[in-house]
């Protein structure tokens, strides 16, 4: 059998071995994060969030199609989609690695030998499926993300140019360029972290190009590679459309033309200058001009996949980000826009004094027959700016984590130097080479580790090793050794891999550093071009995945640095096949089993039940309020693909800002009737009224909500003020806002019930919590102004405190979801989470929520074992108020589902707290057997938790993770007093012995 034979059935075969992987882990239904509105969109063929991914749409539109109308299947086929681009990444990276190994250790005009042959496959296999199985690759391989599909792209075009680079002196090599081209511009329509393998690609184009190039030409070629990943992503991305725009605009409202002939004119002369200019090239035989404009050409058709977006978005789908339906809104969303700008090279620090705002461009609205001012972008001027500003930030929860990470005080300002050391220990250190050492050295557990401390950091196995950096390891508590993440690589794969970059340094530095580029380019570049803040919503690891990508090929070339280094006194076949099977034990294989568990979620679909239970919870033809990815993209899927509950409306409200949001809102949905929204488009259009500010007129009493509106929309001079530059904003005069409200209309909608009718306040009065209104604000004031209660209005539960607008003193928990019921306020009640309607709380955890197999799945993620806290927090409060009203039976019921749906596991210290709460209410109702069992089972968690962290304090000569060690203690003292209080006594003081064993364990190292 000759080399290429082999060489395609040992792509297919990694291919196989990763598809089979992905499929048997893969995540059954909708994933958390951007998975449900991906879902959504290919399903309904809808427009997803900035900057779009059309070709993902399209490709998993067409899987969506194989579950033949089961919608319930649809989730899983889109999936199926991403495991198979997963797979075909492992596929290209076998072929990739396969082509630099035979590159180097075959010369040229030699014909390949049987031990060649060995360690070449071998070096494949190794480094494939090292990257198949690593722990950021495989966790995008299981859901319907963009990063399997870009991953592949990334593959596709780089085995592409080591193809052309293999064919380069035959007459048709070109072809190779121009198919990666195509590609690239594919991948645009992907994501654009493939734009980042240009520079590599460059350095491969250079190198076939010069047998023996100088270090100056290098350096030329290296700023060459730079500029042209600018010009691609600013120039072609962004500009030829805001270009277009330009045009349309001087078309439209100078010529008095209509819309789209300035895109025309412009595509015309677009076009016809590249094919005057391929044509030129041809006659004048200028090759590397030809290259250039085909390349473009090629670009450009890929991008053009863009167009599904503007398409789509005339048929107003429910799902239609920035209603890109012209040219100005497109630009604006391909720009990235609402996003915000970050500095780069120079700019200011978090805490740089703003001396002014400056005006940085126009924007411009679609109108009926012009296109109109929308307001201007503006950008503040600040006193002080630095090089390499990496502490920027000036939101309150980024600014305490700089001064409390650098350890500086109020007044101190950053210097360049010192965020140069942020951005080395914290953004490279912590935010990238955490990542890198979990895929390759191993990981603690699936805690979030963007706080700088040990909980989610990276950790080998090697007990000696890992106490240097993290203390004593010898007694791992529970939270590590219990949790599936909790996967040590023995530092092995990372051996493998540096062995073989030395050997390909060695061996062939030119192709070594094209790989060095494209694993720079990929993972620190990133780092410093993002300049991402601390605190994000989650891990970050998939911006990273090429990085990985390219290091996994040094782990297959590492075969051929263990058969030349180590096993050199073997004859050459042994060699390769003892270095390829003790390569393939030390990465793929350790890395396999160790990430298996944590990896797969066959077994779990957490996700898709809790997206269901928000819906299934509201009453019928409900508005539900909510805020954040994973209360909403979840419960996008349940309505758009599955059809759970179409009368509901479900309102985004970090989207209810955009006047296009508000104008879906005004629209009927599925089956949900439009909104009660009066205002007027010409009130909310981009540009107006986008934000409103408080300003304190000294107003005593409560304002009816309907004369807040009518000031806040008001066109009188009267009701604005005047600022420095001589226009007129409207203000928020009080934030002491109420709701008259109309019993019989309350009891008539069935708002709140007949028996409850004397509970029923007059009015609602309220204390508006933010400084600022908003349009999404005002368009949410005029719900509640004109609802008149026609309409149950619920906001989900967790979402943060300042998104209910003061209102939480009329906001009772009925599970996932909060109603809004006008109610006199319970003046005993004195948390938020005593607020219970206990009715329908009870009935949805007894009877309508499912729980995503919680207690039996092989494995949650971060966020379904947050959900588990959650859960347990209902069944707390539920219980904690049936007890308080006597209802003896239900709460012996609530007690058994408990026991039924949640986890005997701990799976993160919060559900220790959720546990103590559910002892105490065990104990209320004399089940001292489960009561007891369920102490003994925390306090013995407890105890493993604080010795382990007591071995580390000792080690350290400090004290570790203070605040859990107070947490954890101040618990088990509260366990002591419960226990004592039920007459437990001998329970108690075996607690109480624990806590005094500690607490002479810790005090040496407390600072008071």
């Amino acid at each position: 059998m000759n080399y290429s034979r082999i060489n395609t059935i040992g792509g297919w075969l990694c291919f196989g071995i990763a598809a089979i992987t992905y499929i048997l882990t893969l995540d059954q239904s909708v994933s958390f994060w951007d998975c449900g509105e991906f879902i959504s969109s290919a399903f309904r063929m809808e427009v997803v969030h900035q900057p779009g991914a059309p070709i993902v749409s399209m490709i998993q539109r067409i899987f969506s199609t194989l579950a033949f109308g089961d919608k319930t299947k649809v989730a899983y086929f889109v999936n199926i989609a991403s495991a198979l681009a997963s797979a075909g990444t492992i596929l290209f990276l076998f072929w990739t690695i396969t082509a630099l190994a035979k590159k180097t250790v075959v010369k040229k005009g030699e014909k390949i030998t049987k031990q060649q042959i060995i360690g070449i496959m071998g070096a494949g296999l190794v480094g494939a499926l090292a990257y198949a199985f690593s722990d950021s690759f495989w966790f995008s391989a299981v859901e319907a993300e963009v990063y399997a599909m870009s991953s592949l792209c990334s593959a596709v075009v780089f085995w592409g140019i080591l193809k052309w680079e293999s064919q380069a002196d035959e007459p048709k090599a070109d072809r190779w360029l121009l198919f990666v081209a195509y590609i690239m511009g594919l991948s645009i329509g992907v994501h654009i972290l493939n734009l980042l393998t240009i520079p590599a690609l460059i350095f491969v184009y250079y190198f076939k190009k010069n047998a023996s190039p100088k270090w100056q030409g290098v350096v030329k070629v290296f700023f060459v590679s730079i500029v042209s990943l600018a010009v691609v992503q600013f120039g072609l991305i962004q500009y030829i459309v805001s270009l277009a725009a330009s045009f349309d605009y001087f078309f439209v409202n100078t010529m008095n033309l209509g819309f789209g002939t300035g895109i025309l004119f412009f595509a015309v002369l677009l076009i016809g200058g590249l094919v005057y200019g391929i044509r030129y090239s041809i006659r004048q035989n200028k090759r590397a001009l030809n290259l250039i404009l085909l390349f473009t050409v090629l670009l450009l058709f890929g991008y053009c996949s863009f167009a599904l977006l503007v398409i789509r978005a005339q048929a107003k789908p429910n799902l239609n980000n920035y209603n890109v339906d012209n040219v100005f809104s497109l630009s604006r969303y391909l720009g990235r826009d609402q996003y915000g700008d970050r500095p780069l090279l120079y700019g200011e620090n978090y805490n740089s004094e703003k001396t002014d705002i400056k005006e940085t461009g126009k924007i411009f609205r679609k109108g009926d027959k012009k296109y109109e001012p929308a307001g201007t972008k503006s950008a503040y001027v600040f006193a002080d700016k630095t090089l390499m500003p990496r502490m920027y930030s000036d939101k309150p929860e980024h600014v305490r984590f700089y001064k409390s990470y650098m350890g500086f005080d109020d007044q101190h300002k950053p210097t360049f130097v010192e965020n140069l050391k942020y951005m080395f220990s914290f953004q490279a250190g912590q935010m990238y080479m955490r990542y890198f050492m979990w895929n390759f050295v191993g990981r603690k557990n699936n805690e979030d580790g963007q706080f700088g401390g040990t909980d989610g950091t990276w950790l080998s196995g090697i007990k000696p090793v890992d106490a240097i950096r993290l203390g004593n390891q010898k007694n791992l508590p529970p939270s590590i050794t219990e949790n599936k993440a909790y996967n040590r690589f023995f530092f092995l794969p990372l051996i493998i891999g540096l062995i073989g970059a030395v050997w390909h340094f060695k061996r062939n530095q030119k192709d070594a550093g094209v790989i060095g580029l494209l694993f720079v380019f990929t993972g620190i570049a990133i780092v410093v071009y993002l300049n991402s803040v601390p605190i994000e919503p989650r891990e970050r690891d998939y911006a990273y995945v090429g990085s990985f990508y390219a290091f996994a090929i040094w782990i297959g070339l590492g075969v051929f640095g263990l058969k030349d280094w180590v096993f050199k006194k073997l004859t050459p076949a042994r060699a390769a096949v003892f270095a390829s099977v003790i390569a393939m034990f030390c990465a793929p294989i350790i890395m396999a089993n160790q990430g298996w568990d944590d990896h797969d979620r066959s077994d779990s679909h957490e996700a898709r039940d809790m997206s269901v239970n928000y819906l299934k919870s509201c009453a019928p033809n409900a508005i539900l309020f909510t805020y954040g990815d994973n209360d909403t993209y979840p419960v996008w899927y349940a309505q758009e693909v599955e059809n759970v509950r179409p009368d509901v409306r479900v309102v985004n409200l970090s989207l209810f800002t955009a006047d296009w949001y508000i104008d879906g809102m005004r629209r009927k949905q599925n089956e949900s009737a439009p909104l009660p929204i009066t205002l007027k488009s010409e009130q909310y259009v981009e540009g107006t009224r986008d934000i409103m500010y408080y300003q304190d007129y000294k107003v005593a009493q409560h304002v009816e909500l309907q004369q807040i509106l009518d000031i806040l929309l008001s066109d009188h001079d009267e009701d604005k003020v005047t600022m420095n530059d001589g226009t007129k904003y409207n203000v928020l005069p009080t934030k002491n806002l109420k709701l008259a409200v109309s019993p019989q209309q309350v009891l008539d909608t069935g708002t709140v019930p007949k028996e409850d009718a004397g509970k029923i306040a007059s009015s609602m009065e309220w204390t508006f919590n933010q400084n600022y209104v908003t349009k999404g604000t005002l368009a949410l004031f005029d719900i509640l102004a004109h609802n008149n209660w026609e309409r149950p209005i619920y906001f989900t539960g967790a979402m943060p405190d300042e998104q209910y607008l003061g209102l939480n003193k009329y906001l009772y928990s009925e599970g996932l979801n909060k109603r809004l019921l006008p109610l006199k306020p319970d003046t005993a009640i004195t948390e938020d989470y005593e607020r219970i309607n206990i009715k329908p709380l009870y009935n949805n955890l007894m009877n309508v929520y499912a729980y995503g197999n919680i207690k039996n799945a092989n494995h949650l993620d971060r966020q379904s074992a947050d959900d588990v806290t959650r859960i347990s927090n209902m069944f707390n409060s539920a219980l904690n108020d049936l007890i308080n009203q006597g209802k003896i039976a239900e709460s012996k019921k609530m007690v058994n589902k408990f026991y039924g749906v949640i986890p005997a596991k701990f799976y993160s210290m919060r559900q220790v707290m959720s546990t103590y709460y559910f002892t105490e209410s065990l104990y209320r109702l004399n089940d001292l057997n489960r009561a007891n069992a369920m102490i003994k089972k925390t306090a013995d968690y407890v105890n493993k938790e604080l010795n382990y962290l007591a071995d580390v304090s000792e080690s350290k000569n400090q004290l570790t993770a203070e605040q859990d060690i107070r947490f954890y203690m101040g618990y088990l003292g509260q366990m002591v007093k419960l226990t004592s209080a039920f007459k437990q006594d001998g329970l108690s003081k075996s607690l109480e012995k624990q806590y005094n064993d500690l607490i002479s364990r810790f005090t040496p190292y407390a600072t008071g």
